[in-house]
C-alpha cells in the first residue's frame, strides 16, 4: 500500500465513521482552524468553505494564498463562490433541466436560463452540520455533513453530503467527499471552489504563475458556456498547458480569460488518483500539486473578480486568483457521451483532491 492510499484510507475512516463524536447539534455558523507545522487552514461550515491556507515562501514567511472574506456575513453575500464546496451539481446544466428514468425535472435557473453551481441556494449557500473536529495531532481534521432534501432547487430525492479537510505532514491537505442517495437516483457533482494566489491573497494577478495542466482535451461550450457535448484536443489553442508556462502567456486570445473544462489524462474515474496540474509562483518560490479520482477539472481565471473587497479590506480585481475544481463534465445530464454523474442507494458518490504544497526553486513539473 503506498502512502498516498494509506492516508486516503484514513481520511475515509474519520468521514464515514459513527464512532466519532458530533461537536455540535445545531448549525452553528463559526470559524475552525486546523494548523499542522508551519501550514494553517482556516474554515467556516458555512458553505464548508474555505477561509484561508497560510504556507511560507522559500525564506519562510507566511502568506494566506486564498481569497475569502473576514466575517461569515459576507460570506453569506457571496456571489463568487470563494473558497466554498458547490453542488447538488457542480458547474452548469443548460436549460436548468434533464430527464432521468423518464421524468424532466426542472430546477432553479440562477445564470440566466442555465443553472450554475445548485442553483440559488446551492451547497455553498447553507449552513453544514459539524461531525467532528480535530486541530491537532497525527492528521488534524474537520468533517462537515448536510442533509439535502428531495426537491431541494428542483433535485430528487435526499442526499447525505459529506466533507472532510485534513492537513497531513510534508505539506498535503487531502478533502474527500461523499453523497449517498437515500431514496432516488439523482445527480451529483460536488467541486471545491477555492480561489488560489501563491504570491499570497493580496499580491496582485496570477497572469506570471507557472501552470502545468495534465488535460490533453476540453468539452468546448457555447456563449452561455453550456458544452456542446464535443471533446476537442488542446493542441494548437491557448487551452494547451501540457508543458508548463505562464497563465497570461495566451489569456488575451480569450474573451475574458480562462474558464473551461479539462479532460484529465490518466487512469479511468475512480481507479486512483491522477495528477491534475501544477501551479508555481517564481517569486514566493511556492508550488501547489493537485490530484484527483475524477474525470475533469475547471480551470478558472477569477475573470468576473471586479471590485470585490476582501479579507483585511484588501480590494480584488480580475485574475487576482485561479481556481482548479476537480468535478465531473459540466452539463453530464444532457450529454450521454460524458461520464455519468447519476447516484443511487446503491451506488454512492466519492470524491477525492489532494494538493501537496512546496516551496522550492524548480517545481515538480512533468516532462510530458
Amino acid at each position: 500500500m503506498t502512502k498516498t492510499t494509506f492516508l486516503l484510507c484514513f481520511i475515509t475512516l474519520l468521514a464515514s465513521s459513527s464512532a466519532l463524536p458530533s461537536v455540535s447539534k445545531h448549525h452553528k455558523v463559526g470559524f475552525y482552524e486546523l494548523k499542522k507545522g508551519h501550514i494553517s487552514v482556516n474554515l467556516t461550515n458555512w458553505g464548508a468553505t474555505i477561509v484561508s491556507l497560510h504556507l511560507p515562501d522559500r525564506h519562510g514567511k507566511l502568506d494566506d494564498v486564498v481569497l475569502g472574506y473576514d466575517s461569515i456575513d459576507t460570506y453569506k453575500n457571496d456571489t463568487n463562490y470563494f473558497g466554498a464546496l458547490v453542488g447538488r451539481v457542480a458547474n452548469r446544466i443548460g436549460g436548468a433541466k434533464f430527464t432521468l428514468n423518464g421524468h424532466t425535472y426542472k430546477l432553479v435557473a440562477n445564470e440566466k436560463k442555465n443553472i450554475l453551481h445548485g442553483g440559488k441556494v446551492g451547497f455553498s449557500d447553507v449552513a453544514w452540520k459539524v461531525k467532528s473536529y480535530q486541530n491537532k495531532g497525527l492528521a488534524p481534521h474537520i468533517v462537515f455533513t448536510y442533509h439535502s432534501r428531495d426537491g431541494e432547487q428542483g433535485f430528487p430525492g435526499d442526499v447525505l453530503v459529506t466533507a472532510t479537510y485534513t492537513l497531513f505532514g510534508h505539506g498535503k491537505l487531502a478533502v474527500i467527499m461523499t453523497a449517498k442517495a437515500l431514496n432516488k437516483p439523482t445527480p451529483v457533482n460536488l467541486a471545491q471552489h477555492t480561489y488560489w494566489n501563491l504570491g499570497g491573497h493580496t499580491s496582485g494577478d496570477i497572469l506570471s504563475n507557472d501552470i502545468q495542466i495534465f488535460g490533453s482535451q476540453i468539452t468546448p461550450v457555447d456563449d452561455e458556456l453550456i458544452p456542446t457535448g464535443k471533446i476537442q484536443s488542446v493542441k494548437g489553442t491557448p487551452f494547451d498547458f501540457l508543458k508548463p508556462h505562464p497563465v497570461g502567456t495566451k489569456i488575451k486570445e480569450l474573451p475574458k480569460g480562462y474558464d473551461i473544462n479539462y479532460v484529465l489524462d490518466g487512469v479511468p474515474e475512480g481507479k486512483e488518483l491522477k495528477r491534475v496540474a501544477v501551479v508555481y509562483d517564481k517569486k514566493s518560490g511556492r508550488s501547489m500539486d493537485l490530484s484527483t479520482n475524477k474525470p475533469g477539472v475547471q480551470f478558472y481565471t477569477g475573470n468576473n473578480i471586479k471590485d470585490i473587497k476582501g479579507k483585511g479590506g484588501f480590494v480584488y480585481q480580475s485574475h487576482a486568483a485561479l481556481c482548479l475544481e476537480t468535478q465531473a463534465f459540466p452539463d453530464s445530464v444532457n450529454h450521454p457521451n460524458f461520464p455519468s454523474t447519476i447516484i443511487s442507494p446503491e451506488e454512492p458518490y466519492k470524491h477525492v483532491m489532494l494538493f501537496k504544497f512546496s516551496t522550492k526553486d524548480r517545481p515538480n513539473f512533468s516532462s510530458v
